[in-house]
């Protein structure tokens, strides 16, 4: 079959699955009247879910019509189908039919309910956030980033062709999953062709591109990208520590003590080193250490190799070399090689108390690291409590958040710990100021923004992840954002999220958390 005759066999598809305007068997949920035209402009704030069935090759399924009636069962309005190329991409230029009708069923079943499909490329020719797939650099330069770009474009554009036709108040196209910290030109220039060969296609179709990742686990906008017609989109996983608690693909974190929200205090439990020197600061507590002090500091992650010093006044009271290889005194619980094979670098899980003795008397203590990469604690102790009688004091970070500088903070003589600057605990006024802010501000200049992407894991305590999550949809709520939560179902979702915490309902068929559905309605 040539070109021409596969185009006619596809679009006669789309029309058999009434994805070129024709009526659907299905009664439609919505008015026959459809809403205004949507523009990269002003997004409506779409609020729904991801659904993930397609998200990799090994993770490859049909969708459910299901998700999508009950869906709109509950009043929602958006869907993103995270997605992997390869899945009908056997070889370059060369698409399978089979997964692209089930994506087209998926857009179908979305119009025929009044929610909006979002298609986006987790994972793209040369780049997924996982890590490489393919021999490609999509951001790369030379022949690998070339062809790598010419095969996002070549992407683009079948998918631009196939649904030519179906309004943006029905469809968009979400550009890449999470694109790495780089600068704004660079990104422009790499995702610019895909975008112009989409609008080639279909001059109206709205596309969405995420924003780059920032320090501190945040998204930022792109203003490179304007001129370029294209509305973008934030992820909402701040503070990590909240979201990804004990995440299965965070093979690092197993260790950590579980998080609250708000956070009791605003202390990040990272010390940077000189390798990471735009956030080498070190972690001050001033106020009266009245007596004498054995202090421990409960060594969770050591990156590399860090040189940790405590002072107190200015006098060194310990001074150690931490080590994360295969080789060396090996007092860690395990070490990790991350890299290719003869090269890398190794993080270790030390997850034991360092001590030093703080002299009574003490005004000021400093915990920093001289030099080195990174390391992470989870605990500072001190035995017996150096501001009263009691026999233990115990300081617990209420962060652990990557990209964020140490600060200096003030022990009242009750045991208070306040920082010098900012409130005394964090919560939902500090995701205003340090994620979603910027985002406010960009879409005052007029470009649409959407939350694609949110949620916390299901290992995070359930009163932890509603309180939390209830606090975002109010910031996004102020800043005007829909949103989608990561995913419908699963470790994230509202139906089979295999909590252990929950008391689950019987749902058609699933273990419905209720809890959540309701804050989420709210929402």
């Amino acid at each position: 079959m040539n070109a021409a005759s596969r185009l006619s066999s596809r679009r006669g598809l789309l029309r058999a699955a009434g994805l070129a305007g024709a009526a659907l068997a299905a009664k439609p949920l919505r008015a026959a009247a459809g809403p205004a035209p949507v523009t990269y402009r002003r997004l409506p704030r779409w609020r729904g879910f991801n659904l993930p069935d397609k998200i990799y090759v090994s993770h490859n399924k049909p969708f459910q019509e299901s998700d999508f009636d009950l869906i709109a069962e509950w009043g929602f309005d958006f869907v993103r189908l995270p997605l992997d190329y390869q899945n009908w991409t056997p070889q370059p230029d060369r698409f399978s039919e089979t997964d692209l009708r089930e994506i087209d069923q998926a857009v179908a079943w979305g119009q025929a309910r009044g929610i909006h499909v979002d298609l986006c490329l987790h994972r793209a020719p040369g780049f997924s956030v996982v890590g490489r797939i393919d021999a490609l650099n999509l951001w790369g330069e030379g022949p690998d980033g070339d062809e790598a770009r010419r095969q996002f474009e070549a992407q683009w554009r079948m998918l631009a062709e196939r649904y030519r036709g179906i309004p943006s108040t029905c469809l968009s196209f979400n550009l890449v999953n999470e694109p790495p910290t780089m600068s704004g030109d660079l990104y422009r220039r790499c995702v610019g062709p895909a975008i112009a060969a989409v609008h080639e296609s279909d001059p109206d179709r709205l596309v969405i591109a995420d924003g780059v990742s920032g320090n501190s686990f945040c998204m930022l906008p792109v203003p490179e990208l304007i001129p370029l017609g294209v509305a973008q989109s934030l992820h909402a996983y701040f503070p990590k520590r909240v979201t990804h608690f004990r995440a299965g693909w965070e093979a690092d974190d197993d260790h950590t003590s579980a998080p609250a929200w708000p956070a009791p205090n605003p202390m990040n439990g990272y010390l940077f080193g000189a390798g990471k020197r735009q956030w080498n600061t070190p972690l001050v507590i001033s106020g009266a250490f009245r007596r004498e002090s054995e202090m421990q500091i409960e060594v969770e992650l050591v990156s590399a190799f860090d040189h940790l010093v405590v002072e107190a006044d200015g006098s060194v009271i310990f001074d150690q070399i931490l080590k994360a290889d295969r080789t060396g005194e090996g007092n860690w619980k395990r070490s990790r090689h991350f890299g290719p094979e003869g090269a890398g670098w190794y993080h270790a899980i030390y997850d034991r108390p360092f001590v030093a003795t703080v002299p009574a008397g003490t005004r000021q203590l400093t915990i920093g690291v001289r030099d080195g990469d990174w390391m992470t604690f989870s605990a500072l102790r001190f035995r017996p409590s150096p501001i009263d009688g009691a026999d233990q004091f115990e300081i617990v970070p209420g962060l652990m958040e990557y990209g964020r500088a140490q600060q200096v903070f003030s022990l009242d003589p009750n045991g208070q710990l306040r920082p010098l600057s900012g409130p005394p605990t964090y919560g939902r006024e500090n995701l205003w100021q340090d994620e979603i802010e910027p985002w406010a501000r960009f879409a005052d200049s007029q470009i649409g923004v959407h939350v694609g992407e949110f949620g916390c894991n299901n290992k995070t305590p359930h009163d932890v992840a509603l309180a939390w999550t209830k606090d975002n949809l109010e910031e996004f709520r102020r800043a005007g954002f829909g949103w989608a939560l990561w995913n419908l179902r699963g470790g994230y979702g509202i139906l089979d999220s295999q909590r252990r915490d929950v008391t689950y309902e019987d749902y058609r068929g699933h273990k419905l958390d209720r809890r959540m559905l309701e804050v989420l309605r709210s929402g």
